[in-house]
């Protein structure tokens, strides 16, 4: 079961300002929650809806919605910064 993978413009103009050394690995990170949405490492958050992953310094923030199977990427951004 393969989900759509959506990403909010915001997250987009987050995704782009990453420095190139770590952008690929980011956007790799977000393509795998297609085929698991919630893999080791992943967390519920808390004071937010929503689910989180890290990858390096970044975190993504993202909601599952199992019903329709999509995947929507609501933040991007360095870990001191995002969860402001």
């Amino acid at each position: 079961m393969t989900y759509k993978i959506s990403v909010r413009r915001k997250a987009q103009k987050q995704l782009a300002r990453i420095p190139a050394s770590d952008y690929e690995k980011v956007k790799a990170a977000i393509l795998a929650l297609a085929n698991n949405p919630r893999p080791s490492g992943s967390k519920k958050l808390k004071g937010r809806p929503g689910w989180r992953i890290r990858q390096g310094n970044y975190r993504v923030i993202y909601e599952i919605q199992d019903d329709q199977l999509i995947i929507l990427v609501l933040d991007i951004g360095d870990r001191k910064d995002i969860y402001r």
